[in-house]
């Protein structure tokens, strides 16, 4: 069985704290994953940069976006083109499918971020083309405030014939890995086939309370505020701080 994060922020996201080079890094030493995304918001640019240099560090990646759709939050992934926000569910579904791509759920009805409403997603998939599209729900997603509604968004996924997932939602390296979306197969070819089988497994690895995670964010949100971001010059090499503007 393979395992994929499909849901990570680079210091492209306004709120992401780390660099492309720190995240592969990260991910090749700590965590088995076999593939990641790089899903900025409403942006494509840091996971292009990732899939450049992938190589050096032995790990897949799916090129992705968070997209911000006038109803909710939606991950396009398998895009090389970034797809403009505020478009309607529907409408961002059928953008990303002329992409070539396809689109899981984020943290589907959770509180105090945008987020699909159950009833949104289960109107969209009784679309026959949309459906062809979005293929998946993040019935676990680790990130720290959308853990509450996770119960309601797993019951959803099981309820509806979508694809469940296990993902980070990272916004710093050591939240990397937290949610793991398990399918059969090691690569990113295989995850689509499973993605679009509807044959994924989501696990949940979250251990870090908010007293540990909150301050490390905090820390490199504000070094990154002040131009300073973790990065790796070389995958043999450890991590250091670099210019922002300077450093992938």
């Amino acid at each position: 069985m393979g395992f994929a994060d499909l849901h990570i922020h680079t210091m492209y996201s306004w709120d992401g704290t780390a660099s492309i080079s720190a995240i592969l890094k990260y991910v090749v030493e700590k965590t088995n994953l076999n593939v990641i995304a790089i899903t900025d918001h409403d942006e494509i640019i840091g996971a292009l940069r990732a899939e450049q240099i992938a190589y050096r560090y032995g790990i897949e990646i799916v090129t992705g976006s968070e997209v911000s759709t006038s109803e909710g939050h939606l991950l396009a992934l398998f895009i090389r083109e970034k797809v403009p926000p505020a478009m309607s569910l529907v409408d961002t579904v059928r953008f990303v499918a002329k992409l070539g791509g396809i689109c899981v759920a984020a943290h589907p009805m959770a509180i105090g971020s945008p987020s699909l409403s159950a009833e949104t997603i289960t109107k969209a998939l009784q679309i026959a083309d949309v459906a062809e599209t979005l293929v998946g729900i993040e019935a676990i997603n680790c990130g720290l405030f959308h853990q509450s509604s996770n119960f309601l968004a797993t019951q959803l996924a099981e309820s509806l014939p979508v694809a469940s997932l296990a993902n980070s939602d990272s916004h710093i390296l050591q939240t990397i890995g937290f949610g793991v979306t398990g399918f059969e197969g090691k690569t990113a070819f295989d995850l689509r086939s499973a993605l679009q089988a509807h044959q994924t497994k989501a696990i949940n690895h979250a251990h870090a309370t908010p007293q540990i995670i909150v301050p490390t964010w905090l820390k490199f949100f504000l070094l990154k505020k002040i131009g300073w971001v973790r990065w790796n010059p070389n995958p043999m090499q450890p991590l250091r701080l670099g210019r922002a503007k300077l450093v992938i």
